[in-house]
């Protein structure tokens, strides 16, 4: 298959020089495909062969006026760009596509968290409506996790056969062990959305008896939510041994995950959970919530917790504190569990679908 004909075009208009969360597995799954094979419409102007640029400013870092010149450009613009391409299909890494006849799409599905946890925002309509639309309207629905698949199929209805679960990945060159002394500080890497459940985080790292530790929270601050955390943070008499960082360079990420006793992941529902993947790829010790996708991810090589129970995540933080070899044992197990997790397998199972489909 030449350059000349691709078998789809990779829809990266929510790319920016800030990924997270979506960003970052947009990123990486791009990175995994031929690049003769699915061409990139790419906002950032890098160096991949073959990209198509598009406008800029159409990622979520440019706020709701990106977020809406990105549906109008998804609408509007992307259907010419794909005749012009030639390519018979549309890959989008997030439920995103032209709703016109005439195009044939493929979409990623990261979860239902906004139908699970509707919030009254100005983009209600848009999970409410519009993703199930698009998640409807394609051919086929790549779900980052059986838990995924599951609820697309049961909630929104989209048949069994039109969905493909497929394994996320980590890149092993900004993700690995660095052979660092870990120390006493546990991390959260997150947004502060509810189901995120920091509130039970915070009040399970108050109750700690050790109090030499400190607690990073590093992820995007959303004004709804972070002073309410804050302030929490203040009752508990913990808000001088709170790290709060809105984004972290891949470096400090890097860093961040060799030096913590552990990374707690003790959401209410994920629908793949990448921080728990990360850490085990650096050999962190995971404390991860009997929630969503993350038994699939985390196996049996994390501390699983019932996340409404803030007593269990507390007996979590103190098992890793109190127990070395627990610790030593978990960061091992982590790393072979995250061996079963890689970008290039995912690339070959995509590209594999687009032939078939195309």
């Amino acid at each position: 298959m030449s350059a000349a004909m691709p078998l789809a075009l990779f829809n990266g208009s929510y790319l920016g020089g800030r990924p997270t969360g979506i960003g970052v597995v947009a990123r990486e799954l791009v990175a995994a495909l031929d690049p003769g094979l699915v061409p990139l419409l790419d906002p950032c102007s890098g160096d991949r062969p073959g990209s198509l640029a598009i406008p800029a400013n159409l990622s979520p870092e440019h706020g709701r006026a990106g977020h809406l010149r990105r549906l109008l450009w998804t609408q509007w613009e992307l259907p010419k760009l794909l005749r012009r391409s030639g390519a018979p299909l549309l890959l989008s890494p997030l439920p995103e596509a032209p709703l016109g006849r005439g195009v044939r799409s493929l979409v990623l599905a990261h979860d239902l968290l906004p139908l699970r946890y509707p919030q009254l925002t100005p983009l209600l309509a848009y999970h409410l409506a519009y993703v199930p639309l698009v998640l409807h309207r394609a051919v086929r629905v790549l779900c980052n996790s059986e838990a995924t698949a599951r609820e697309v199929h049961q909630r929104l209805g989209v048949p069994a056969k039109r969905l493909v679960p497929i394994r996320l990945g980590f890149s092993p060159g900004l993700l690995r062990p660095l052979g660092l002394k870990r120390q006493p500080f546990f991390l959260v890497l997150g947004r502060h959305d509810p189901h995120k459940n920091l509130e039970r985080v915070l009040r399970a790292f108050a109750g700690l008896r050790d109090r030499d530790h400190r607690l990073a929270l590093v992820g995007p601050q959303d004004p709804r939510y972070t002073p309410r955390l804050r302030r929490l943070a203040s009752e508990l008499g913990i808000a001088g041994r709170c790290d709060w960082s809105n984004w972290v360079s891949d470096q400090d990420r890097l860093d961040l995950l060799n030096r913590c006793r552990g990374l707690v992941m003790a959401s209410l529902w994920e629908g793949f959970g990448l921080p728990a993947l990360e850490g085990m790829a650096c050999g962190a010790p995971v404390i991860a919530a009997e929630a969503g996708a993350l038994p699939e991810v985390v196996g049996e090589a994390a501390l699983r917790v019932d996340p409404r129970q803030v007593g269990a995540i507390g007996a979590a933080m103190e098992d890793l504190i109190q127990q070395p070899s627990l610790a030593a044992q978990l960061g091992e197990a982590g790393l072979l569990q995250a061996a079963r997790f890689r970008w290039a397998d995912t690339g070959r199972a995509v590209e594999d679908l687009l032939r078939q489909l195309a």
